[in-house]
């Protein structure tokens, strides 16, 4: 099984190339953030850890944490993003670990890992990948594709990420579909 990792700043494309190529056979896709989302959701071990380190502030209304809040806090100060990796990573690595060999029990010939932070962060284990794909896109598109999802422009600020050294750099300015074929072809060619 061939594990890909498709990477690149919010607005990027990431999710909508992914679920554009995981239509494909043979191809599956996991999604990160929600991956993550689920590592701290109320009742589990990261959740309280979270509150524990950043406060019962970051808790909204419904029990669980806000997600624009807690994002304020750690997109705003490298110190405090790098502590929410260092809870959230170990766990998510250990859950993706579990579902990559899932994928493969069950045939999976391509699997795409989508996540912002696996070409940047150090606590993301980049041998797992065969290859990573960095979507780059400038920031008046990504602004754009972030609004017509209901994301705002706030979404794209604050956010230094950048891709490792390795990675495949692809533009993706153009609409999803040739932007896929682009991530296609370099997926053919690993």
């Amino acid at each position: 099984m061939k594990v890909i990792g498709l990477a690149g700043r919010p607005g990027s494309g990431k999710s909508a190339v992914a679920s554009g190529l995981a239509k494909r056979p043979g191809v599956e896709w996991v999604d990160l953030d929600r991956l993550a989302w689920e590592v701290y959701a109320p009742g589990t071990p990261g959740f309280a850890r979270i509150v524990a380190a950043f406060g019962e502030g970051i808790v909204g209304r419904d029990g669980r944490i806000d997600r624009v809040e807690l994002g304020r806090i750690v997109f705003k100060d490298p110190r405090a993003r790098d502590k929410l990796e260092r809870i959230v990573h170990p766990t998510l690595n250990e859950r993706l670990s579990h579902l990559m060999k899932e994928h493969e029990e069950q045939g999976t010939e391509i699997l795409i890992v989508e996540g912002a932070l696996i070409a940047s962060s150090p606590y993301v284990d980049r041998s797992a990948y065969d290859v990573v794909i960095w979507l780059e896109a400038p920031e008046d598109i990504r602004r754009e594709r972030l609004a017509a999802v209901g994301r705002g422009e706030q979404a794209s600020r604050g956010r230094v990420i950048a891709p490792s050294a390795g990675a495949i750099v692809i533009d993706a300015t153009g609409p999803v579909a040739e932007v896929a074929a682009r991530v296609w072809e370099a997926i053919a060619k690993v």
